[in-house]
């Protein structure tokens, strides 16, 4: 989406695991002022600082919290591998990113932040027979929370891509009457893969035609599974893509308009997405510099909150607070 320019609500808002800043900008577009913001990658700072504002601060959390100023809302998009599917499952028990939960409670708790919004993947709520998510549920409550979750697809807010995403929304008990928060609810998709694919692209991205046999295959040794291209609606955008996995789980179009244009030698019409518009398939707005390699972008743009869906919670959020105060 494009940007949104609002009057600032008065409310102040910390992102955590900020990555390129796909919650932050639903809330800025919904006037709330990003105060501070951190990550551990330096080039998602390198990114943010380019496409945001200068408020982060690159660090492991746990070293930096202690500068994190007062504020009335805490968002983030705290590490996800442990609880991936695509990951090992590990939880709680990934000592470097599973317990950095508790880095988050231990902060909000220091700040008696007002509001809460923290998103992961999907597989979290069922990790562990339930266990992992009936724990955080439980340390927020026990902090002083009223808490609600949901899972949203990007497809049902504006983008086609097929992203399913768990976004926890907490309230304060003390600044706010415990009403049920209302999650926005689905869009009608108006917009495919197809609209918004670049005009123009470059002769890397198309597939070589050795490549191309790995990656429109059936799969191997005991894998099996139907490429896929063309798709209306896109698979989940990953951190990994840029390494090319086969099409039955990365996103591949046939592109005949650049391919005859490039007649590029030893390649064949279907290409992987750009990184342009792997930015266009997370929601970023249209004036985004890449100040990063391609590697990075799609690193950056697969591991992205997409910002459409940020939006809406935030605006569902907004609402929620100046209703709901006590």
């Amino acid at each position: 989406m494009e940007r949104i320019k609002s009057k600032n609500n008065g409310y102040n808002v910390v992102s955590l695991f900020s990555g390129i800043g796909g919650i932050d900008l639903g809330f800025e577009y919904n006037g709330f002022n990003l105060l501070w913001a951190n990550d551990f990658d330096k080039y998602a700072c390198i990114t943010y600082r380019a496409n945001v504002n200068e408020n982060i601060v690159h660090g492991d959390i746990r070293e930096v919290k202690t500068l994190i100023p007062e504020h009335d809302i805490l968002i983030g998009g705290f590490p996800c591998q442990p609880f991936s599917t695509l990951g090992k499952l590990q939880g709680f028990k990934d000592e470097t990113r599973g317990t950095l939960f508790f880095e988050i409670e231990n902060i909000v708790k220091k700040h008696d932040t007002k509001v809460i919004v923290l998103e992961n993947v999907k597989n979290i709520v069922t990790h562990d027979n339930g266990h992992t998510f009936e724990t955080i549920l439980n340390h927020l409550n026990d902090a002083g929370y009223y808490c609600n979750y949901a899972i949203l697809n990007s497809k049902d807010y504006g983008i086609p891509q097929q992203r399913n995403r768990m976004f926890l929304v907490c309230f304060n008990k003390k600044y706010f009457k415990d009403v049920k928060f209302e999650f926005p609810k689905p869009q009608e998709l108006k917009v495919t893969v197809q609209d918004l694919l670049d005009k123009e692209v470059g002769a890397k991205y198309f597939l070589t035609e050795r490549i191309s046999k790995t990656i429109l295959s059936v799969g191997t040794k005991g894998y099996t599974a139907k490429p896929k291209i063309d798709n209306s609606i896109a698979k989940t955008l990953c951190a990994t893509m840029h390494k090319m996995h086969r099409a039955s789980q990365d996103n591949y179009v046939t592109d005949l308009y650049n391919y005859n244009r490039l007649k590029p030698i030893g390649r064949i019409n279907v290409r992987k997405l750009t990184p342009n518009e792997c930015r266009k398939l997370q929601g970023f707005p249209s004036k985004w510099t890449q100040v990063v390699s391609d590697c990075q972008a799609y690193k950056q743009f697969g591991n992205a909150v997409t910002v459409d869906v940020a939006y809406a919670v935030a605006k569902n959020v907004l609402k929620h607070m100046e209703d709901n105060k006590l």
